[in-house]
This record gives structure tokens, sequence and C-alpha cells, in this order.
């Protein structure tokens, strides 16, 4: 709704006041005349009105009355929905908007989680390694820079929209993540938000029939066809070589491998496609003793010279360990907490601690295991790493 009405009042602010007004009248009228047979539509169209009449209190000052009236003059015989846009999709439509060059990429990707998906700033914080006040001021200049820019919600010209795909697809990649993975809460995962990105990526991708975009599609799909088996009935983690592979979704995998394919034999792919493959690699093994390592590996040796991470690093080391051993792995780890910048990364301690405890090095995994849990407010997670670090001391 919020998107619809920044689409209509043309302005992020008003249409969030139109919004409330539109619940505060609905919340008086409803229960008085009954719901609606299109609620949506009825708080778009009341929240419209609500916006135009604000602005023509304004206008006295400002002398945008004319603004207003041509506003005011758009006809829309269903607000809640654009029929003559290139995207259908309002969220889409304004996530678009918000990548704009005029935008720092960081900017364009923090203020449309925060603003369109509805993120926390601790959540996306966390998606970005920064401190959450950080991220606020980050989202605020964004805000700012549109107001002063007078940069406009509308659609991009189809010539436009190519230069806006990889900001867009880092937002729906983190969307989908904070449900793969949630950052906070007592849960692993966040289903709406999985479905929610996966919504927006075929929405994407039929927009903008991209290999990335393609790579990213798949590489959810293979994703969250995991999702039944990562937990227990108590909601605790189960690794990945320990799930029962019966349980993982055979449509989203056969899809994701086909999209997968596709976008390889592009040969115009990047990193969301190389993760799909790696992603891939796992679908297609029976059993965990039976994943090819060396492709895996291989893959991530692409995907680091494409996106050099620290984080890829991490999960490429990890890989190796599974390939030659966890002496080889934790002596590639711990050579890239040495440079700090995974210090405060739990993942990092996680897999640190893991290794040592496959090593036999007892204190150097009681060391990690208890530093990791105070790096995630996620309960499954905490709840996993305190599990380990009680079987070693009882060991």
């Amino acid at each position: 709704m919020l998107a619809t009405l920044i689409r209509l009042l043309g302005d992020f602010d008003r249409a969030e006041e139109a919004m409330q007004e539109a619940f505060a009248a609905a919340i008086e009228q409803w229960p008085r005349d009954g719901v609606p047979a299109n609620p949506r539509a009825w708080l778009v169209s009341a929240g419209r009105f609500k916006g135009i009449d604000a602005m023509r209190r304004h206008s006295r000052i400002d002398g945008s009355y004319d603004t207003v009236e041509d506003l005011a003059g758009q006809e829309s015989s269903d607000p809640a929905r654009a029929v003559d846009d290139v995207v259908e999709d309002d969220r889409l439509r304004l996530m678009l908007t918000c990548c704009h060059p005029a935008l720092a990429p960081d900017a364009q990707v923090a203020m449309t989680l925060r603003e369109v998906c509805g993120l926390t700033t601790e959540e996306i914080a966390s998606a970005f390694l920064i401190p959450p006040p950080t991220l606020a001021q980050r989202i605020v200049r964004a805000k700012t820079k549109i107001r002063d820019a007078r940069i406009p919600y509308e659609i991009p010209a189809a010539a436009e929209l190519p230069e806006r795909l990889d900001a867009v697809l880092r937002v729906v990649y983190l969307v989908f993540n904070e449900g793969y993975a949630a950052s906070s809460g007592d849960t692993l995962t966040r289903a709406d938000l999985s479905a929610e990105a996966i919504r927006l990526g075929r929405l994407l991708l039929e927009l903008l029939p991209e290999p990335e975009a393609t790579g990213l599609l798949a590489l959810m799909l293979l994703q969250d066809s995991r999702r039944a088996a990562r937990t227990s009935e108590a909601g605790d983690i189960i690794l990945l070589d320990e799930q029962d592979r019966s349980l993982w979704n055979r449509g989203q995998i056969d899809e994701g491998l086909a999209l997968s394919r596709r976008a390889l034999a592009s040969r115009r792919f990047g990193p969301y496609t190389l993760q799909a493959a790696i992603a891939g690699a796992h679908a297609e093994a029976a059993t965990a003793s039976a994943t090819d390592w060396n492709r895996i590996v291989g893959v991530y040796n692409l995907l680091l010279e494409v996106e050099p991470s620290p984080v890829i690093e991490l999960n490429r080391a990890a890989a190796i360990a599974m390939r030659a051993g966890p002496a080889a792995g934790l002596a590639l780890i711990e050579a890239i907490m040495e440079r700090g910048e995974l210090a405060d990364y739990q993942p990092a301690h996680a897999a640190r601690a893991d290794l040592c405890r496959r090593l036999g090095r007892a204190k150097d995994a009681r060391e990690s295991y208890r530093r990791a849990p105070e790096l995630t407010r996620q309960g499954a997670a905490r709840r996993f790493l305190e599990r380990r670090l009680a079987e070693l001391a009882s060991d």
C-alpha cells in the first residue's frame, strides 16, 4: 500500500502520512459501515485523497496548487493497480525507483530494504556487517538526497532499467538472506521473507531476463528447497550433512537447476549464478558423502575473482576443509580472522570452533564456541553453539 501511495503522490513522507490517515479512517468507518469488498483499494483510494487534501493545504504556502490539481485530476479506476506501466508490481516499481544512480550503491540497498521491504535497521545492519547507527544515518542521507535532488518516484525508461539491475538484485538477495537465516528471533528462517524475495525475483526476471536475474532466482530456489530439513521439530538447527534429503523440495531443485544451467550457458554470469552453481552441487548430491567438493572449491575460486569478499573467503575455506581436511581449512580461516575483517562475524568464530573441535583442539574450540553466541541475536544459532560447547565440556 505504501509503495502504491508513493507512486500516486510522488513523495515518500507524504505517502506515509496519508497511509496512516487512511488506516485511522478505516478504524473509524469499517466497524460502522462494514468492511469494503476490496479493502486494499479502499485504503489506497482514501490515502490518495487524504494526501491530495494535505497537499492543497500546504500549497497555500509553497505555491504548488497547479501540481496538486494535476495529481487530483489523474483518473484511476482502480488505484491499487497500475495498468499502463511497464512494471506491474508497485513494490518492484518502488525498488527500481529507490535504486536511482544518483544515490550511492549501499544507500540504494539500505533504503530500499528499510522503507520498501520492511526490514528493521538492525536486520539490515547485520547483513551489511556495520553498526545499526551507521546504517540509520545512511538511510537518512539517502532520503534527504531524494528530496533535495527532487528525484521522482517513477518508473525509469526501459533503456535505464539495466543500470538499476545490480542494486535491485542485491536488495532481493538480502531480503532472501534474512528469510533464509534470520538475523534475530527464535526461529532460523522467515518463510514470509523468502517467499517475497522469490516472488520479486520472478517479477524481475520477467521484466529483465538477464543472466544474473536468472542466476539469482536459481540460487533462491535451490537454497529455499532445503528449508523443511534445516531445523528439527523443536526448531533446532540441523547441519547440511545431517539433513534428511528426502524432505528437500524437488520441484524447487529441478527449477533452480534448470535456471542455473541457463544462466551459466550465457557466459555473461556473475556472483549470483556462481553461488547458484554451488547450491546446485549440493542439491545434486544424493548423500552428503557424494558431494563434489572439488567442483565447489573450483566455483568458489571463480567467485572470489568476480567478487572478492572475506565472507566468500570464509565459505571457500570451509569447502576446502571438507575437501582436504580440517587443518587446511582452519589455517585459511585463522589467516582471514587475523586481518580483523571478520572479528565480529559469528559464522567465522563458529567455523573456527568446529574445525578446532574436529582436530581435537578442545581449548581453542571452547574459546570460539564461547565467543560466537555473543555475536548472534538468533535463538536457534545460539542454542546450537551452546549445545556444542556443552558437548565439549562433557568430553
